[in-house]
């Protein structure tokens, strides 16, 4: 798989002005010295949609639940309780318990996790997915080439989870797991206030992006008269 031709085909698909995605990965290498991020930290996303790479860990990521999605805290005993009786995600703490341990949350293998537009990447080595903010256009786009191969009933998941969790542990251990499903994200009411309203999360782990990479020119994403009345009105946003 090569960025530059993942890109020229996005390009074709999507239009010359549609966002590139971001990929994420953890290594022990600091890339670029990245301030705290006090509260939510997809409040940095902004400087990686600018073409910038962060790198946080656990001194950088300042909420607790960041650090214990992202692999490098354990759970603090207040999570529950905070998901369940202040934020009123969940009916009660134990549902919470329940669902992160369903979840499996695995610790980080390493000492970063990094994120990048996909652009400033020169290979796919070591990416876990990539992280589409997608208006639903796009998103109809990226979930019709989801589809187009794969005929399983979750090839497109929305599992309840923090933004952090979507993006991160689900599309981490369905990597790790070599799954094929994609998710749906950024429903968390937390997360909303750091992206544009009109954009929703769609993560491919590169377990499944390889199998999609193959396919795309097949799709409906080119040369069709549906897509197409899409693409001109993606363009003309």
């Amino acid at each position: 798989m090569e960025i530059k031709k993942f890109i020229e085909n996005y390009r074709e698909a999507f239009g010359e002005y549609a966002e590139l995605p971001i990929v994420f990965w953890y290594s022990d290498i600091l890339e670029n010295e990245t301030v705290k991020v006090n509260g939510c930290f997809f409040k940095s996303m902004s400087k990686v949609r600018e073409g910038n790479t962060i790198s946080l860990n656990a001194e950088t990521i300042g909420c607790g639940g960041g650090k214990f999605y992202t692999g490098f805290a354990p759970m603090n005993d207040y999570i529950p309780t905070f998901v369940s009786l202040k934020e009123k995600y969940k009916i009660t703490p134990e549902s919470v318990i329940e669902y992160i341990k369903e979840m499996g949350v695995e610790r980080a293998p390493k000492s970063y996790i990094h994120f990048a537009r996909i652009d400033k990447l020169d290979s796919f080595d070591n990416v876990e997915g990539l992280l589409f903010l997608a208006t639903p256009d796009i998103l109809s786009g990226l979930c019709a080439w989801a589809y187009y191969d794969s005929n399983a009933s979750d090839t497109v998941t929305a599992p309840f989870a923090s933004g952090c969790g979507t993006v991160i542990t689900l599309t981490v251990n369905e990597n790790r797991a070599g799954g094929h499903r994609t998710f749906l994200g950024f429903f968390d009411p937390s997360v909303r206030p750091y992206v544009e309203s009109n954009l929703l999360s769609f993560t491919i782990p590169m377990s499944r992006f390889g199998e999609m990479y193959e396919t795309m020119r097949q799709s409906c994403l080119y040369g069709t008269h549906a897509w197409g009345k899409i693409k001109a009105r993606i363009e003309e946003d």
